[in-house]
């Protein structure tokens, strides 16, 4: 098991991790993914750092996340390393996270009530490591036509 980072305050405590791109050259010889992958304790210290707000804005459709997906409980869900639950809460609001969670601009880290004093919450982050993991571990199946 991974160690465990403070959830209550974490965000007093962890600093925002911004996702990692591989070398422009590198990317250019390959059709694979342009951004690095996040290693778990990343991911985990980073869903600590959500405050889970009386009011979470990040998920609100008109200023934060347009599908309304229900970020401060798959945040939650990540930190306690249940990962299978939070890919089943992303897909409750999100028929196709492995598209929206790569080309979304992420409205949800401008309305993340933490930037008001720092840096958001990699929330991007997360929503691409839940997919990733739900088609490693055999969740997410694909269904060509």
């Amino acid at each position: 098991p991974l160690p465990n980072p403070k959830k209550l305050g974490g965000f007093k405590f962890y600093s925002r991790q911004n996702i990692t791109y591989r070398d422009p050259t590198e990317r250019i010889a390959d059709f694979e993914e342009i951004r690095q992958e996040t290693p778990e304790i990343t991911l985990k210290t980073q869903a600590a750092r959500c405050m889970n707000c009386g009011v979470p804005f990040c998920h609100e459709e008109v200023n934060g996340c347009p599908l309304g997906n229900k970020i401060p409980e798959w945040n939650d869900l990540i930190y306690k390393d249940q990962w299978r639950e939070a890919l089943d809460r992303l897909h409750s609001t999100n028929n196709f996270p492995e598209f929206t969670g790569r080309v979304c601009p992420a409205p949800c880290e401008g309305s993340c009530v933490l930037a008001i004093i720092e840096k958001p919450v990699s929330i991007k982050s997360i929503e691409c490591a839940i997919v990733d993991r739900g088609f490693k571990e055999g969740w997410i199946k694909p269904c060509p036509p």
